[in-house]
Formats: structure tokens, C-alpha cells, sequence
């Protein structure tokens, strides 16, 4: 079968090459016809699990279809050639491919193409590369955000926030959040600026910028619906529990089920957030701040000795 296969895709290549000679009475190479046997033998090719083999091809196809102008299609040829890549485990240079034939459809004027290329490029490459699947979805977001497509660019900027936070790029990842947040109060999506809120104030407290963080609430107050609300409450009494150092209070809302059950990685930064000044638990209004003995007792107390809020 694979044999068949082979041959099958010899014959197409014998065929494209027929097609671009030229002679007294065909002055100009046939591209188009010769892209399309070469997009034959890809697939005959790829169906013999010859993949290096489809790759040349499609980058043939690719070659041919820009000859003759077809932008469009060379870009899609290009993706195959990325996607034979991937089947050969040579990551990296699949992106590659990827990447150039994104910037292929926003020549050829279909941006949207572009940025779902950029999507999946980003998705095949985050398990192993996580930094170049940021650079990936950021990109894909400002193509969507130059078009207008503003859910799409809110979703690829929020994949973006998530693993900036998982990297501890948390500088990166404020700014991204914000611009998330900018995005769905914009479409009018408040239930999803307040959630956002939440993750803002999260990294503001690991970032141990607490002024950041009241200001984002702050701000907040002009969402409708967000004054009184069940996440603007707990954010108010996690700044609150935070700026007093108080243990407990930072302790029970980092662990209620409105951050303990976000996206998994604001959740780490919630169960993981400390109170400034080692972690004591305050006793009253009036008890002192700070301490080796204040410490000792939110230790002894605490399962989680401090480590998690």
C-alpha cells in the first residue's frame, strides 16, 4: 500500500514538472496545474507516511501557487508543510512555517485565517515551548483586535495572561489582563470584568503591589453590577485582611470557592498568596503587628504553616 502510495505521488511530481516546460507553443510555465500535482503528491505522500517527502512537496505546491499569485493558497501549503513537520517531531521549525504563512494570509487580506493559524501554532507548541506560545497567542490577539473580532482577541489575550502567570512574567501579565478586561467592558461582558478583576488583584499581590490592586477594584466600581456583588465583597475583605496582615480573613477568601475554582493557574496564585510580614494570624484590632511570636502561632495553628494564604 505505502509503495502504491509512493509511486502514486512520483507520477504526480512527473506530471508538475511536464507542467512547467515551456516551448515554441507554450511560452509560460502552467503553475497552477503544476501547484495542483504537487498538492497530489503530498497527499500521496503523507498517506504513505513519508512525511519529509509531503513536506517538499507542499513546499513546491507553495512555491508554484506564489508564482502565480495565489497567496492564499500557497499560505495553506505552507501550514501543510508546518503540520508534516510536526508529524516528524521537528517542532520548532513547524512553527516556522506556520508563522510565515499567517503573515502570507494578511498579505493576501484575510487576517482572520491568519490569526486561527497563529492559534493553533500556539496550541501545538505550548506543551514543550511555553514562552513562544505567548509570543503566538499575542500576536493572534492583535491581529482579531485589528479587525474588530474583539471576543476572539479577549479569549487569545486571556490564554496569554494564563501563562504569563505560569511564568511568573507577572509584570507581562498584568498589562495583559488589563487589556482583557479593557476588551469585555468594551462588548459589554461585566460578569467577565469582574472575574478579571479577581485575577488583577491576584497578580497585583504577588507582584506585592498593593496599591495596583485597590486601584483595580477601584476602578471596578464603574462596572455596572460590580458595587456590591459577590466578587467585589470578597475583594474587599481579601485588601482589607491583606493591608491588616490578617491571616484568617486573606486565609478564607483565597480558599472560598469564588477563587479556589477559577482558571487553574489564578487559582495557584490565590491558595499561594501570603500576608505580608511571615504570615501571623491576627488576634485583635489592637494586637501587635509583626513578631517571632505572632509567626509561631499562625505556624502551630496553621496545617499549611503559612505556604498557602
Amino acid at each position: 500500500m505505502a509503495a502504491q502510495k509512493i509511486n502514486e505521488a512520483h507520477e504526480h511530481i512527473a506530471k508538475a514538472e511536464k507542467c512547467l516546460k515551456t516551448s515554441l507553443t507554450k511560452w509560460k510555465p502552467d503553475y497552477d496545474s503544476a501547484a495542483s500535482e504537487y498538492a497530489k503528491a503530498a497527499v500521496a505522500f503523507k498517506n504513505a507516511k513519508q512525511f519529509d517527502q509531503a513536506k517538499e512537496a507542499y513546499l513546491k505546491e507553495a512555491e508554484y501557487h506564489t508564482e502565480n499569485r495565489a497567496l492564499f493558497h500557497a499560505a495553506k501549503a505552507l501550514e501543510q508543510a508546518g503540520m508534516m513537520l510536526k508529524d516528524m517531531k521537528r517542532m520548532p521549525e513547524a512553527i516556522q512555517y506556520i508563522e510565515k504563512a499567517s503573515m502570507m494570509y494578511v498579505e493576501n487580506g484575510t487576517p482572520d485565517t491568519a490569526a486561527m493559524a497563529l492559534d493553533r501554532a500556539g496550541k501545538l507548541i505550548e506543551p514543550m515551548n511555553v514562552e513562544k506560545a505567548v509570543d503566538l497567542y499575542q500576536k493572534a490577539a492583535s491581529v482579531f483586535e485589528n479587525e474588530d473580532r474583539l471576543r476572539q482577541a479577549a479569549e487569545l489575550f486571556g490564554k496569554s495572561s494564563r501563562l504569563l502567570v505560569r511564568l511568573r512574567r507577572l509584570d507581562e501579565a498584568a498589562v495583559s489582563v488589563q487589556k482583557e478586561k479593557s476588551i469585555y467592558k468594551g462588548i459589554e461582558n461585566y460578569p467577565t470584568c469582574f472575574k478579571k478583576t479577581i485575577a488583577q488583584v491576584l497578580i497585583h499581590l504577588h507582584r506585592n503591589d498593593f496599591v495596583a490592586a485597590d486601584k483595580c477594584v477601584r476602578e471596578s466600581y464603574s462596572i455596572p453590577g460590580f458595587s456590591g456583588s459577590e466578587d467585589c465583597i470578597s475583594l474587599e475583605q481579601l485588601l482589607q485582611g491583606y493591608d491588616e496582615q490578617d491571616e484568617d480573613q486573606v486565609y478564607r477568601i483565597c480558599n472560598s470557592p469564588l477563587l479556589k475554582y477559577m482558571d487553574n493557574d489564578y487559582a495557584k496564585l490565590a491558595i499561594s498568596l501570603r500576608v505580608p510580614g511571615g504570615g501571623k494570624k491576627k488576634k485583635s484590632p489592637t494586637a501587635p503587628q509583626g513578631g517571632a511570636g505572632g509567626a509561631k502561632a499562625g505556624e502551630e495553628d496553621d496545617d499549611y504553616e503559612g505556604g498557602l494564604c
